[in-house]
């Protein structure tokens, strides 16, 4: 028999706010445990919460990016359970009403993933496992989150992927969140199911949690079909179980029986007022949302001539885009060029990528790119300029002066090329017997000399001049 995974996402996305949801401790990634709290975000008896108005905002921003109809009327929710992350013993979230409702995201391969809301929340605290102990460390309890629950659309691990890499490109865009996956700020819950290909019956769910990498979501998600494959082939029944992914052993592990929602015996947060977005802050929020990923890179690639692989590179990171931009006028495949050669290698990670913080300013790369789209200095001498450029963010016209890079005195081209020609017999000979190979050798003869500075297409046409006026 032939089956088939249906899985939907519970992607929990950590806001770029500088406070907590419900308090004003910093949401600051690290610090020593349990520093980046307080009696609000821990629970204290007494204590009252406070809701952070720009999470409201970004979460509008997060809905309206993904198509989703806001409710610019909601409310909070106390949503209850007992484990040691959360030390008040229920987490303040949305159920019925939330914030953002019946969004989609277009994948690459043309399938839809429908997103059936977006809510605020705040996070849990982290648990730390050494050996039979467990610690808790606080300094994440309220750190504000949106939660975005896709309808159960996926039939692939491909578009798991797919889907993620574009979520986490369209938050990055729209500034509500860095997603750096490695420090928690994107994590994954995947709700999974197995039934015969064909069949529109679902079968029984698990749900692997807290997923926090590509690859351990992959992996997960694999191995769990195989599971319940191998379940259901032997005659058994899957459980409905919440699940943990080991990444030592490749395998999922039960933690507890699943939860339904009357089991978590949601009512309405009596502290939290009701959220009420106006309609002047919607249309705010509305018109400052920056052109999209999707809409960017087909940009780059129906105006600007780019090929897919390139600008889907250059759309990943936003700051990235916008330094592309200040050159792409002049001469897009170079500046692209340049991006994702040179200066690629030298920040060479995703944080990198992401914070973006190179020597080379806009207006000191737009002037490369122009020097080198003008002719003024061949690719190879641009490249060299570039890598001075990263080392001691100068200008190229400074780094070119100081270290004679400019290109050649027009006297002193030709000269260089009739000595080309005259200390090059064999290979003038060859050329002019047919042997178009011989003629790299006189090019490179001159690009010697003149230490790279030459234009190969001027060196190659001059050349050509004088052996035409040779003959």
């Amino acid at each position: 028999m032939m089956w088939e995974m249906v899985i939907g996402l519970e992607t929990h996305v950590e806001l770029s706010t500088k406070t907590k949801i419900f308090c004003s401790c910093t949401t600051q990634f690290g610090g020593e445990p349990n520093t980046h709290c307080c009696p609000v975000c821990t629970g204290q008896p007494g204590s009252l919460p406070l809701l952070n108005k720009e999470v409201v905002r970004y979460g509008v921003k997060a809905g309206l990016a993904l198509g989703c109809h806001i409710n610019l009327v909601s409310k909070m929710d106390r949503k209850h359970y007992v484990y040691p992350d959360m030390p008040k013993a229920y987490q303040i979230s949305q159920f019925d009403i939330p914030l953002c409702e019946h969004g989609k995201v277009e994948l690459e391969n043309g399938t839809t993933i429908r997103v059936n809301r977006i809510h605020i929340e705040e996070d849990a605290g982290k648990l730390i496992h050494e050996g039979s102990t467990y610690l808790v460390d606080y300094n994440r309890c309220g750190v504000p989150l949106i939660e975005i629950v896709t309808a159960p659309d996926f039939r692939s691990v491909e578009d798991v992927l797919l889907y993620l890499e574009k979520l986490q490109g369209i938050m990055r865009t729209i500034g509500v969140s860095d997603c750096r996956m490695q420090e928690g700020s994107l994590r994954c819950d995947v709700n999974m199911s197995v039934r015969p290909k064909g069949s529109d019956k679902f079968g029984t769910r698990t749900e692997i949690k807290n997923l926090n990498s590509f690859t351990a979501i992959e992996n997960a998600i694999n191995y769990e079909f195989e599971r319940q494959v191998d379940i259901l082939e032997s005659g058994g029944q899957v459980e409905q179980e919440t699940l943990h992914f080991n990444s030592d052993t490749g395998e999922t592990v039960s933690m507890r029986d699943k939860e339904n929602a009357n089991d978590y015996r949601y009512f309405r947060e009596p502290d939290v007022v009701t959220v009420r977005v106006s309609k002047e802050e919607y249309d705010e929020l509305l018109a400052s949302l920056p052109e999209l990923p999707d809409q960017r890179m087909r940009r780059y690639v129906e105006n600007l001539g780019l090929t897919e692989t390139d600008a889907k590179l250059l759309v990943k990171y936003r700051r990235v885009a916008e330094f592309f931009e200040a050159a792409a006028d002049i001469d897009a495949k170079t500046a692209a060029a340049f991006i994702l050669t040179n200066i690629f290698k030298s920040v060479p990670t995703e944080v990198e990528r992401e914070e973006w913080q190179i020597k080379v300013s806009p207006e000191n790369f737009r002037e490369l790119v122009k020097l080198t789209s003008s002719g003024k200095i061949n690719r190879n001498i641009a490249k060299r300029v570039l890598d001075r450029m990263l080392e001691t963010g100068s200008a190229p016209a400074e780094i070119i002066e100081k270290e004679k890079l400019g290109g050649v005195d027009e006297a002193e081209f030709e000269a260089i090329c009739r000595k080309a020609i005259e200390e090059n017999p064999a290979a003038v000979a060859d050329y002019k017997g047919g042997k178009e190979k011989a003629f790299q050798a006189l090019i490179g003869y001159v690009m010697r000399l003149t230490r790279g500075a030459a234009n190969p297409a001027q060196t190659e046409a001059k050349l050509k001049e004088l052996l035409n006026e040779e003959a």
